[in-house]
């Protein structure tokens, strides 16, 4: 969830828009709320991330659990939310409960590795390059897609460079250690998506606001369990209390920074979730995106991080895609609108 957030559990895409339910600017307003969670929520989680580990932290596994633990927030949405239904065929018949499980096992595992994978490119990245090197999962995504769900292809550029400003107390060589946890992580968070999607299409078969929260729970339960697991088989929990104790900020400091750590990963989700409802989870990915390219500003701020070219044309790229997505799904929202307005014209003018 952008992850690099494991958050970003996301699959599939909403056939119907529920423009029915909203007025145009409550539409908009809620894809604006929704843009502000997302963008909020995965920035702030990426500077708390750099900042356990710039301040002492060094449990590559806590770090990790911190990004689905909170899971159960979305508990909320998911029983005061009212879930449009799908309409499905007569013949339809629903997946086997084993063979959802399996799934989400499955995917559960696969995002607990790619958290681990963001969790160590995090602790050998200066925040502004691990936030650059995130947005490549555009790339993957559009790769993936065209393999696997047979997507049309979108050729996307993407260049890095090494980072001049390495924390502090990493040796250079880890660099590349970080930049390869770091983009195959990526690759596999893009990988994820279009499982997701595909389980959606060939195995769950609807899709609705409930089944993508369902999804997102239950996954995020099997990684946070997986994660808990690899915390105490690595022995790293015997670490936690010294490593409290030792935080430069102090011990409050630390319980604070994994506790807003994990609800702003879940805020963050909240707003993918909010995004794939009110629009698809191809949008999601893509503010998901633009949250990573502008991450870096956030870290000049905070980390003092320097800003080269290289940075800057791509936060630049990556508001110009932004710019241009949104202003293509306005378009797409005014043809879709006239043709709505088109087939319901012939009923208004009906003599009867």
């Amino acid at each position: 969830m952008t992850d690099n957030e494991e958050p970003m559990i996301i699959a599939g895409t909403i056939n119907e828009l529920p423009f029915n339910k909203y007025k145009r600017w409550q539409w908009w307003f809620l894809v604006g709320l929704s843009i502000m969670f997302l963008i909020v929520g995965q920035s702030a989680a990426v500077i708390l991330g750099r900042f356990y580990y710039d301040q002492g932290g060094n449990s590559t596994w806590m770090a990790t659990l911190v990004q689905t633990i909170a899971f159960p927030v979305l508990l909320i949405p998911l029983f005061t939310i009212p879930s449009s239904s799908s309409e499905v065929s007569a013949s339809y018949v629903p997946p086997s409960i084993k063979l959802i499980a399996l799934i989400y096992f499955v995917l559960g595992i696969m995002i607990a590795a790619d958290n681990m994978m963001y969790s160590q490119g995090l602790l050998y990245l200066s925040a502004s390059t691990y936030a650059l090197i995130c947005a490549s999962q555009l790339a993957f995504n559009a790769i993936f897609s065209y393999f696997i769900n047979s997507q049309k292809f979108t050729a996307l550029i993407v260049k890095l460079d090494r980072d001049s400003d390495t924390p502090s107390g990493i040796p250079k060589g880890k660099y590349v250690v970080g930049f390869l946890c770091t983009l195959g992580a990526s690759a596999l968070y893009s990988l994820l998506l279009s499982l997701m999607q595909l389980t959606f299409e060939k195995v769950l078969k609807k899709e609705t606001f409930s089944v993508v929260l369902e999804m997102q729970i239950y996954t995020s339960l099997v990684a946070t369990c997986a994660s808990t697991i690899g915390l105490f088989a690595s022995g790293e929990w015997h670490s936690l209390h010294e490593e409290m104790k030792s935080f430069q900020k102090g011990e409050v400091a630390y319980l604070m920074t994994l506790v807003w750590t994990a609800i702003a990963w879940q805020v963050c989700s909240v707003g993918v979730v909010g995004l794939i409802f009110l629009v698809s989870s191809l949008y999601s990915n893509v503010i998901s995106t633009v949250s990573l390219a502008i991450t870096p500003i956030a870290a000049v701020i905070v980390f003092h991080d320097k800003m080269n070219g290289v940075k800057i044309i791509s936060m630049l790229m990556a508001l110009w895609g932004f710019a241009s997505y949104i202003y293509q799904n306005y378009l797409d929202d005014l043809k879709a609108r006239r043709a709505q307005a088109g087939t319901s014209k012939p009923h208004n003018e009906s003599p009867c």
